[in-house]
């Protein structure tokens, strides 16, 4: 997921292989970047904390340097670092180096968990709910703690580092949170559909505090009308700004069993950007009308300001509309929403039921869930099925996701697609013969499947012993899902338009959709070139690259490629097709952008020079016409007859 500055203080080890940044990481912390003597106290006595737990767990067994290495997936470049540490760890008289170069913990020595387990011990029982009370007056009310406790292994940081995840906020993306209001200020009502007195709510899980999308629901006859209002984020967070910047290096919110890392810093992400209950916070809605079949049948696109009545959980809900007898108290407090819950429940099934008669396949797997003990280690894993009210969340989000990307791709406008393409023939073809073999009958081949036909096939096995095989099976036989400029529909949806409008909070490409969006409705995208700027908000994402071809003075869009690499790949097979046959009668030339890397034309031009083409000693720097059209870092190719190049 992303290359970000470090957390200064926070542990180094284990680094893991995706460090290629780590000259610019290193380089924050002053002095000789890879020496723990040369950095923070802070930063030792954690790596020093790292270390201990590790030689102190009850799996442990005495290892030696290189394969405490290994385990902390420490690279070979970082390895005298860990020695340094075990150095000092050794000189201390906390680790004890035994036969053959292993290292085990001394026997005097505790971490600090035991010196804490001891503390806890002495002072009682008392001591810790004391300890507890004055954690909840700082952090809030029960059950509503900034912080889950932290798991005390080597395993779940060794995630966080190993993939270079930032746990901190850059001091200047904190200091522009901070600026944002706390509430809606009245110029941002400008321009705006005022839905506060619409009936609506979130629902969402027990610990969630990111709240992004809340849903009314009302009928009139046999037509629905569905509300899927989704934080205003873009409002807050502006394009090339240090927030926008730092959530386009994370593109992601990161959930981990005792943590949540944030694409956002949480004043904006818990704040003015989460539909909390019962404060007015600004919204972009997509309101689409149902007919009784579950098609949509109108929709309206909006910036709107909305008040969310109730914050409900899918705990809750799901008491409410399956155990409503079990569960009076529930029907008393919420006795106001009880009948729009009942609606939602029945739109949801009709939604739900037109989506699998389209042949859009349900892939029925159970999530799971850490349980986690007062110390934050994990002690169990629960199955984390789904209910009546995940569902009912999960019809709405593709509903409106659906009506979002129809919208924008049946306008023409530039706009970024979640597409999924046909599954490979070949692994498909496999997956069915080992389907068959198990004697289940699967009449297409693999190059005729459609996602009805695979979920007939889960339909045929589901209760049965094969069932978790041969969902598995058949979902890693699946492409991958993929951002896109075109729309190419979604296979595993059976849907011909799909996009992500619905997160924002913790999904970048989201944040970009509600950019385009906006710029469309207030009228920005034909003005000025914004068509031009809503493409590239796409191609940032997607590292689209286009081919420009000039002939006769003129230039022309040839194609797009996606990846630099591609892109070059796909000007020097251009240059063979076109000329390759002719390598005598014509002189190339390359061109390159102020920005682009001198090395990468020099290799081009080598490359060209031993397949035999006539190819100029000197690189051209780009002329200010192209690059007008350009920007800073093309390359290019250019070739003209060496006839017409002597005239």
């Amino acid at each position: 997921m992303k290359d970000n500055k470090k957390k200064k203080d926070r542990r180094k080890y284990p680094q893991g292989s995706a460090a290629s940044h780590a000259g610019q990481n290193s380089g924050n912390h002053g002095g000789h970047a890879g020496h723990p003597r040369s950095r923070s106290s802070k930063l030792l006595k954690n790596r020093k904390t790292l270390l201990m737990d590790l030689v102190s767990s009850k799996n442990y067994e005495p290892m030696r340097l290189k394969d405490i290495a290994m385990l902390l997936q420490v690279p070979k470049a970082k390895r005298s670092e860990l020695a340094e540490v075990m150095e000092i760890l050794v000189k201390e008289g906390k680790i004890d180096v035994i036969s053959d170069g292993r290292y085990q913990k001394s026997r005097g020595a505790s971490t600090t968990t035991e010196k804490r387990e001891k503390r806890d011990r002495r002072a009682g029982e008392q001591g810790r709910r004391g300890r507890d009370d004055r954690f909840r007056r700082k952090n809030g009310k029960d059950g509503d703690t900034e912080k889950k406790p932290r798991i005390q292994t080597v395993d779940i940081q060794a995630v966080v580092d190993a993939y270079q995840i930032p746990e901190e906020f850059p001091a200047r993306v904190i200091t522009q949170a901070e600026k944002c209001p706390e509430e809606v200020i009245p110029n941002d009502y400008n321009g705006r559909l005022d839905l506060k007195s619409w009936q609506m709510v979130t629902i969402d899980g027990e610990d969630a505090k990111d709240l992004d999308d809340a849903v009314s629901v009302t009928k009139a006859g046999d037509t629905w009308t569905l509300g899927v209002h989704i934080a205003d984020v873009s409002n807050y967070v502006q394009e090339n700004s240090a927030l926008d910047r730092e959530a386009l290096k994370r593109g992601t919110s990161v959930y981990l069993p005792d943590r949540v890392i944030p694409m956002l810093p949480k004043r904006l992400s818990n704040g003015i950007c989460s539909l909390n209950e019962g404060q007015e916070r600004l919204a972009l809605s997509c309101i689409m009308t149902i007919n009784e079949k579950g098609r949509m049948i109108g929709h309206q696109i909006a910036e709107t300001v909305i008040r969310v009545d109730r914050r409900m959980t899918y705990t809750a809900v799901n008491a409410i509309l399956t155990e409503p007898e079990a569960h009076p108290e529930l029907l008393e407090e919420y006795h106001e929403l009880v009948p729009m819950f009942r609606q939602m429940q029945e739109l949801s099934a009709l939604i739900r039921s037109c989506r699998k008669e389209r042949g859009a396949i349900d892939f029925e797997f159970p999530e799971s869930k850490v349980i986690l003990d007062a110390e934050g280690t994990p002690v169990e894993i629960r199955p984390y099925p789904s209910n009546v009210a995940t569902r009912m969340i999960e019809d709405f989000m593709l509903m409106a996701n659906e009506t979002v990307a129809e919208e924008y791709c049946t306008r023409e406008i530039p706009f970024l697609y979640r597409t999924h393409d046909k599954p490979d023939g070949d692994r498909m073809e496999a997956t069915l013969t080992l389907i068959r073999e198990q004697g289940i009958k699967v009449e297409k081949r693999s190059h005729e499947i459609t996602p009805g036909e695979v979920q007939k096939i889960l339909t045929s096995i589901e209760g049965t012993p094969e069932e978790p095989l041969i969902s598995r099976l058949l979902l890693r036989s699946m492409a991958r899902a993929i951002y896109t400029p075109e729309c190419s529909g979604h296979f595993g949806l059976a849907a011909s338009y799909y996009c992500h409008f619905t997160s924002p909070i913790r999904r970048y490409p989201d944040l970009q959709i509600h950019r385009i969006i906006k710029d469309d409705l207030r009228g920005r995208l034909d003005k000025g070139g914004r068509i031009g700027k809503a493409a590239a908000l796409a191609g940032a994402i997607l590292n689209i690259k286009p081919i420009i071809v000039m002939r006769d003075g003129e230039l022309y869009p040839e194609s797009k490629v996606r990846g630099h690499k591609k892109a070059l790949k796909t000007i020097m097979d251009m240059t063979r097709n076109e000329i390759g046959s002719e390598k005598e009668l014509y002189r190339v030339l390359l061109v390159r952008g102020e920005k682009e890397r001198h090395a990468t034309a020099e290799e081009m031009r080598q490359t060209l020079l031993a397949e035999g083409f006539d190819v100029m000693d000197e690189i051209w720097p780009v002329g200010i016409t192209i690059g007008t059209h350009t920007g800073p870092t093309p390359i290019g190719i250019c070739y003209i007859k060496k006839y017409e190049y002597v005239k």
